[in-house]
């Protein structure tokens, strides 16, 4: 028996069919030999002579296998699919309502026969588990398909990447970034060859955002929160993963908010989990819970936000320029985005007066306050006006009873101090600021900002230390009280940084930053 002659050169097939025809007629010989009749017979054709001709003089009996049925071969491959995934724990998120319509126009044109199945099923296997569910299984299952079956196409896919990712903005019909892009597209449908469909097909189940490109839909950018909670290969980071292999920055915080918002109902789960990340990636991950907006439940509300608002004093600033909103902005998006979802203001009003008392500092409880209420600026009148009303002077009437350590340790002690002092009603008791170093201290502290600037034509940040001078002034009620405050605080040699002491020397001294210019 001898098995895929058409595999061998023109050359080796003549010398077999020569051996077959010395030979077969030795006692108790049969050759039995396999092979594509069409590649066979151009090996052996000669000049006059058409290869069918020869062959039939060697042959005694041809048997032609029977084509597979298009309905056999594609329940094959299904099975076939099912069988490789089998022992496959996490296989990733299965999207049934897209799998029809990928298995149909990518996956089944491009296998023809049962050797294509096994080389199919073989393929996926090895990728479904190395990629441990980390990519949605129908985005892998096509992509493996071109991978084994249009090797030309896939190794175009990395320097298509952005042609395939990018969302649409509002300046890309009058720009050259689209024209290039588009470029990146027909590349890939041009190494298709014949096969350009199955390839277009893919674009448009796979790459909703290349779909402009040959003539489809616009997808922006609000699309690509859905596409990463999808783990769709859409988003660039998931497609880099795919091609790479490698778990980037972004898509491991992706990874990692995951496992938070799993753990969002209980308070002690979230907090240990969230404690368990490193601190600079801390701050990324709280705010790529919002990617979860939507899957938010009414358990998760009291808990995660009383965790979240209590973490946040302690994240660090990260680095962001002078754009950067800071730590404690991306903490209030999440916990406006977790007390939103209950929608009623009743439910909303009872959530906010559960998780006051489990928040530590005075000026998360204001956040959460505020962000509920209605003060223009930054309420988002999430309950009734007077329940508004009513928690922020309840809250005020806290801040009058904190002692001095509550309230020094406070990082926003002085927000918490001239809030309370500006919006107090007329009838409530006045605001007394303690006589402690250690108080004068902390508002020092807290009252220490800068300002960011940026020049023309220049990556450089510049940034210069400020104190809030004037709301120092209006806590203490009079600038000589802060001046006499401060000589006091600097007699009592502080455990203050050089910096902090010198800024406030040189308000002391008369010095004022003048508007639009820097210390210099």
């Amino acid at each position: 028996m001898v098995d895929d002659l058409d595999r061998l050169n023109t050359s080796e097939i003549r010398d077999i069919f020569r051996l077959v025809r010395l030979t077969a007629n030795f006692p108790n010989i049969v050759y039995l030999l396999a092979f594509d009749r069409g590649r066979v017979e151009a090996a052996l054709a000669e000049q006059g002579i058409p290869g069918r001709d020869y062959l039939e003089k060697i042959l005694q009996v041809g048997l032609d296998i029977p084509i597979v049925p298009v309905n056999m071969l594609t329940t094959q491959v299904l099975h076939a699919i099912d069988r490789a995934l089998s022992d496959i724990d996490n296989k990733g998120p299965f999207d049934e309502g897209s799998w029809p319509d990928m298995f149909m126009e990518v996956i089944r044109p491009l296998v023809r026969n049962m050797r294509d199945v096994r080389r199919y099923a073989a393929a996926i296997h090895g990728s479904v588990q190395a990629l441990e569910g980390r990519i949605a299984l129908t985005d892998v299952l096509a992509l493996e398909a071109i991978r084994v079956f249009l090797p030309d196409v896939f190794g175009q896919l990395s320097s298509a990447l952005d042609a395939l990712t990018t969302t649409s903005d509002p300046g890309y019909r009058s720009s050259n970034t689209g024209e290039v892009l588009k470029q990146q597209v027909n590349a890939l449908l041009q190494a298709a060859g014949p096969r350009a469909e199955i390839v277009r097909a893919l674009i448009e189940r796979a790459f909703p955002a290349a779909q402009r490109h040959i003539g489809g839909s616009h997808f922006g950018d609000d699309w690509k929160r859905q596409w990463l909670r999808d783990r769709r290969v859409a988003h660039e980071d998931i497609f880099r993963f795919y091609l790479e292999r490698v778990i980037g920055e972004k898509l491991q915080t992706f990874a990692d908010a995951e496992q938070a918002w799993a753990e969002m109902g209980d308070a002690t789960g979230f907090a240990t989990f969230l404690r368990s990340l490193d601190s600079s990636r801390l701050r990324d991950v709280i705010g790529s819970l919002e990617i979860h907006e939507d899957e938010f439940r009414p358990e998760q509300v009291v808990p995660a936000s009383a965790v979240l608002l209590n973490l946040s004093p302690e994240l660090p600033e990260a680095q962001g320029g002078m754009f950067d909103f800071g730590s404690r902005f991306v903490v209030k998006r999440v916990v406006y985005r977790l007390v939103r979802s209950l929608k009623s203001p009743e439910a909303i009003e009872g959530a906010v007066r559960e998780i006051l008392p489990n928040v530590e500092y005075l000026s998360c409880k204001l956040d959460l306050i505020s962000i509920v209420g209605h003060r223009e600026g930054r309420g988002h009148k999430l309950v009734s006006e007077s329940a508004a009303s009513d928690l922020e002077k309840q809250w005020r009437e806290e801040v009058r009873k904190a002692g001095e350590t509550q309230l020094s340790r406070d990082k926003e002690v002085l927000r918490i101090l001239l809030t309370t002092k500006t919006e107090s009603l007329p009838e409530e008791p006045l605001l007394g600021v303690p006589q402690y170093s250690d108080m004068t201290l902390a508002l020092l502290r807290s009252a220490r900002g800068e300002v960011v600037s940026q020049a023309m034509g220049t990556r450089s940040v510049r940034k210069s230390p400020r104190l809030a001078w004037d709301q120092l002034i209006e806590i203490f009620g009079d600038e000589q009280i802060l001046r006499t405050r401060i000589e006091e605080l600097k007699a009592a040699q502080p455990a203050a940084g050089p910096e902090l002491m010198a800024l406030a020397d040189r308000y002391l001294s008369g010095w004022r930053p003048k508007r639009f210019e820097d210390d210099e």
